[in-house]
C-alpha cells in the first residue's frame, strides 16, 4: 500500500509534457542565447494568444517561471521548452525551427493543427 501513495505522490509532483518539437538547428540557438544571457535558469516558452488578422499569434520568449499547469520537454543541449495548457491542443505536434538564409533569418513554427493563416504569417486559425 505505502508503495501505491508514493507512485502517487510521485506523478503527482512531476511535470506534464507536451508534443511541440524542438529542431537541432533551434535547439543549437536557444543555447547559444541562452549563454550571450550567461542564464541557466530561463526555458524557452511557446504559447497560443488572442490577436493577429486570422485569431491567434504565437508567443515565443525566455521565462524564468513554471506556472500551474505548465507541460515541459527537454531537448539537447540542455534546452527547455515550456507550454501552458491551454495552449498544448493548439500546439501538438508543431515543430520549432530556426532558419539562417539571406532571406529570413528567425524562429519558425510548423504548426500541422493550423488550419490556415494570415499573408504575413504571424497569425493563424
Amino acid at each position: 500500500m505505502s508503495d501505491t501513495i508514493t507512485e502517487a505522490q510521485t506523478a503527482a509532483t512531476e511535470t506534464a509534457t507536451h508534443g511541440v518539437q524542438l529542431s537541432d538547428a533551434a535547439a543549437a540557438k536557444v543555447a547559444s542565447l541562452l549563454e550571450q544571457e550567461g542564464r541557466d535558469d530561463l526555458r524557452l516558452r511557446l504559447a497560443v494568444q488572442p490577436g493577429g488578422c486570422s485569431g491567434l499569434i504565437y508567443q515565443l520568449y525566455f521565462d524564468e517561471r513554471l506556472l500551474d499547469g505548465d507541460t515541459t520537454a527537454g531537448f539537447e543541449p540542455g534546452v527547455e521548452v515550456v507550454v501552458d495548457k491551454m495552449s498544448v491542443p493548439y500546439l501538438d505536434g508543431a515543430t520549432i525551427d530556426f532558419e539562417d538564409t539571406i532571406q529570413k533569418q528567425g524562429f519558425t513554427i510548423d504548426n500541422p493543427n493550423a488550419q490556415g493563416s494570415c499573408a504575413c504569417g504571424d497569425s493563424f486559425h
